[in-house]
């Protein structure tokens, strides 16, 4: 499997945008501080607003916002409406694709790469994804705190 940047791009995008909570996110502004493309940003969200993970809000104040809660969207739907199939080789979704299917030595390691990689990206939710943003944006802890949690250490 090959995570495409439509993909990579599109999940920071929602990030951003479901930090916003209610109020809506300009994609510009997800763009300035993503470092990214604003016109890939509109393709990347007219697949979202169409599956319905995100609705777009027309005005001066217009934008962005989740459209589900942040626990039902997890990464696996969204890189798949955003990549189509996660699996890492064709045979594993379309049996006919392949002449060795059935008699492959090393389908089964496709298909186990293919479920921990479901797994991952469907246990992973849009909620622990802002959480994990939230996380790296608390500021570093003062040098003092820093070298007495050191010593305790």
């Amino acid at each position: 499997m090959w995570v495409s940047t439509k993909a990579q791009y599109g999940m920071r995008a929602l990030v951003e945008v479901a930090l916003g909570g209610d109020k809506p996110t300009s994609l510009k502004s997800v763009a300035d501080r993503q470092n990214l493309s604003h016109q890939y940003l509109e393709q990347i969200f007219s697949v979202l607003r169409r599956a319905g993970v995100v609705e777009s809000v027309r005005g001066a104040h217009g934008g962005y916002r989740v459209a589900l809660s942040l626990d039902e969207i997890d990464a696996l739907s969204v890189v798949e409406l955003l990549e189509g199939t996660v699996a890492p080789v064709t045979c594993i979704e379309d049996a006919d694709a392949c002449n060795w299917t059935g008699q492959c030595s090393t389908e089964a390691l496709w298909r186990r790469v293919d479920s921990a990689v479901r797994q991952v990206l469907g246990k992973t939710t849009l909620a622990d994804l802002v959480a994990e943003r939230r996380l790296l944006q608390l500021e570093p802890l003062p040098e003092a705190f820093a070298g007495v949690r050191q010593a305790q250490t």
